[in-house]
């Protein structure tokens, strides 16, 4: 019988990226024609807005080996470390959107005068012992696919470029997904028998 290559099942474009604070409901992941369309976001997941170059996940296991003095090779290697990370620079330049970045609650944003046009409105960083966690999503354009991290700190540097030509300045973030109290750190959602692969 001779070997055959499927077509692929590609994942293209950068997605919708989301933020909430601990323990908000998810949404229900379900599935209806083969996506996640019909199933919103609940309002407590605010979205960032566009990215300057999408999305970075990263799950990286570290191991160490097992050696024995009469054997070259390792007789087996124990997990050491399991990094997951969320990567993304918002090019939606706001002061709500640096205080996420900065792990500051909402309340770091407050108002010095005025509103509307006249509104004048000031952050801060938080001090240590202010600093939140917060729930990332991410959800493919084509709605096929969702990622939940359920208890991020950004520990990147938040670096922006306010430099001229066509490349905006963004908001650099690094969120590091940790383990909660219940539960696992993050957890993929896939939508169909298609993205379930065989």
């Amino acid at each position: 019988m001779p070997l055959s290559q499927a077509t692929p099942l590609l994942l293209r474009e950068p997605g919708f990226l989301f933020s909430a604070l601990l323990a908000s409901a998810e949404p229900l992941h379900a599935a209806a024609g083969s996506n996640y369309d019909a199933d919103p976001w609940p309002v407590a997941w605010i979205p960032w807005g566009p990215t300057l170059e999408g999305s970075v996940f990263g799950h990286a296991t570290n191991v160490e080996p097992i050696r024995v003095a009469e054997l070259f090779e390792a007789v087996a290697y124990s997990v050491t470390e399991v990094t997951t990370t969320l990567a993304f620079a918002v090019s939606n330049y706001t002061l709500h959107n640096l205080a996420r970045a900065m792990n500051a609650p909402s309340s770091a944003v407050t108002t010095v005068s005025g509103t509307g046009a006249t509104l004048s409105s000031k952050l801060e960083p938080p001090d240590p012992e202010n600093i939140i966690r917060r729930m990332i999503g991410w959800e493919s354009l084509d709605h096929t696919l969702r990622l939940v991290g359920r208890q991020c700190l950004n520990g990147g540097e938040i670096q922006s470029n306010f430099a001229r030509g066509a490349t905006p300045a963004g908001i650099a973030t690094v969120w590091n997904f940790e383990r909660p109290p219940a539960g696992k750190a993050f957890a993929w959602y896939g939508s169909g028998v298609g993205r379930l692969g065989s």
